[in-house]
């Protein structure tokens, strides 16, 4: 991770990532009007708070519904294009929520309909955003790329909930709905202007079903990231509780109007502001594990305080601090997950943590809306910050990893081998040996070296793995595992990275016979049928 903190702003030096980075910054302030002029429309809707609270629900429920989808989509397909799918679908969902609000024939379900389409187009958006970040910016400035991205929504936030405020109060909800319907052309005119990544996949796309399963096999096998994604439920569940309810508290408790709601708002968006702008200083002076068990502390304190605060003006210190803690935790995970994942994954891996961090935002959304309906606000916000407690103190069992010397950029060492057959892409399933010849001292090393293969191998797409010893001869091991179809043999063989590599050559240092492992690559044919695959034995007749 960058060092110093000139660096935050290194990735804009790359010009595809300023366009649309600073096209995203217009798209965020349009996207916040639209939730302040969403939440303050249901409010004055309904005076039920779990109507209210599931506003963010509706919104962060499609992400937890369709981003797996949507990742193993950013991977097989161009990101370029799937991006602008979703913003023209947002930009039409926005126009019809607009023209619905202006023609009065919004009630509180219908608004939460288009609140959920809404959300539907973030999902698909958002993996293939954030997995476009690896294709504009070089790895070492990964980490600043995430901030300035967390930095670009939360300058917005600053202001955006503020001028909605105002907009709503002045103009209507039917405003905010048009105004965000505009935002989305900033994002369509520089995806349209980006010509996408350089590097073309060379295989065809996987099926969605498959390319579901890889992803879900491969972070079922990273503890690291099982790490992360547990965490950022945690964090989003409990954290989620002040997004959710700020609106009642401002309404109830606080005395306030839309424009005290949009200004509460700005607060927690300063407050975020402010945390991205530490992150870089943070990360030079403590670990990952600090920083985000400070994260969990500093928004349970902000919780409480927001639960205290008698007005406006005292709620607002409770803001700003929840909003640091906000960005300083959710921007941390996100990295952690990108360094933690190399790139045929990546999008996989990024939309399997935010199903669980934004899945955990929308129970917990309809989860605090319940307890504030029977127990008030306060108690909710109390609630919400013991479980926030609770996730910093997780972290001395599931710390958070640190990345910083891992590489997983493609090994790039794999050449497609000759074969006497006549190969389709589908022809299979085949089964690869690898021979190995292992001095007797050198055994359990080579063992150990195995085990780690073993995860690699399945996390890349190997099935039914498994590792003989030659009974005639000890010296020799033979490596098997299966693939689908020869497609897949490449696949997997070109999905391997720079720390993948490594194990291959300790392995290699350790192999005594000449030149490299010998690799079996065979055909399976069927040669007996599946109901007859055992020699016929002569029953005795029964005399």
């Amino acid at each position: 991770m960058p060092s110093d903190t000139s660096s935050s702003l290194a990735p804009l030096r790359f010009p595809a990532f300023r366009l649309i980075w600073t096209a995203t910054l217009v798209s965020n302030l349009g996207s916040l009007i639209q939730g302040v002029g969403a939440a303050w429309k249901m409010a004055e809707l309904t005076p039920s708070e779990s109507m209210v609270a599931l506003v963010q629900a509706s919104t962060t429920l499609p992400i937890m519904v369709l981003a797996i989808a949507a990742g193993a989509i950013a991977d097989n397909f161009d990101r370029r294009k799937v991006m602008l799918a979703a913003q023209v679908f947002m930009c039409i969902v926005s126009t019809l929520l607009a023209l619905a609000s202006w023609m009065d024939w919004l009630g509180p379900w219908q608004l939460l309909t288009f609140t959920f389409m809404l959300g539907l187009g973030s999902a698909m958006h958002l993996p293939s955003w954030q997995a476009s970040m690896r294709d504009l910016v070089p790895r070492e400035d990964l980490p600043s790329a995430v901030t300035l991205n967390s930095m670009s929504f939360n300058l917005m936030r600053s202001v955006g909930p503020a001028l909605g405020g105002i907009l709503v109060a002045a103009a209507g909800s039917s405003a905010a709905f048009a105004l965000n319907a505009v935002s989305y052309l900033a994002v369509i005119y520089a995806l349209f202007r980006w010509s996408g990544p350089a590097d073309k996949p060379t295989l065809p796309a996987e099926h969605l079903g498959s390319a579901i399963f890889a992803g879900l096999r491969y972070v079922a096998l990273s503890p690291n990231l099982l790490r992360i994604i547990t965490r950022g439920l945690v964090f989003g569940s409990a954290a989620v509780a002040v997004m959710a309810l700020l609106p009642v508290v401002t309404r109830d408790r606080l005395a306030g109007d839309a424009t005290a709601f949009g200004l509460l708002l700005g607060g927690f968006g300063v407050g975020a502001l402010g945390g991205a702008f530490l992150s870089p200083h943070l990360r030079r002076i403590a670990g990952i594990e600090a920083i985000v068990a400070g994260a969990f502390a500093a928004f349970a304190l902000g919780s409480v305080l927001l639960g205290l605060a008698p007005s406006a003006l005292l709620a607002m210190p409770g803001l700003l601090l929840t909003g640091a803690a906000w960005v300083l935790a959710l921007s941390l995970f996100n990295v952690s997950t990108q360094l933690a994942t190399p790139r045929w994954v990546v999008g996989r891996a990024l939309a399997i943590y935010q199903t669980a961090t934004f899945g955990g935002m929308a129970l917990g959304s309809w989860l605090w809306g319940a307890i504030a309906e029977g127990y008030g606000t306060a108690t909710a916000l109390y609630i919400a910050a013991g479980v926030l407690l609770a996730g910093a103190a997780l972290g001395q069992v599931w710390r958070m990893p640190d990345f910083s010397d891992v590489n997983l950029d493609p090994a790039n060492r794999f050449n497609e081998p000759a074969v006497q057959l006549d190969l389709r892409g589908r022809s299979g399933p085949l089964m690869i040996m690898i021979d190995y010849d292992i001095a007797p001292h050198n055994t359990n090393a080579f063992l150990s070296l195995m085990a780690a293969r073993r995860v690699i191998r399945l996390r890349d797409g190997a099935r039914q793995w498994a590792l003989m010893r030659d009974l005639e001869n000890p010296d020799i091991w033979v490596e098997s595992y299966h693939v689908p179809t020869w497609t897949d043999y490449i696949r997997h063989n070109q999905r391997r990275t720079q720390s993948d590599a490594l194990n291959r050559d300790q392995l290699l240092a350790l192999h005594r016979g000449p030149g490299e492992p010998h690799v079996h690559r065979m055909i399976e044919r069927e040669t007996v049928p599946p109901h007859d695959d055992m020699p016929l034995i002569e029953r005795p007749k029964i005399l």
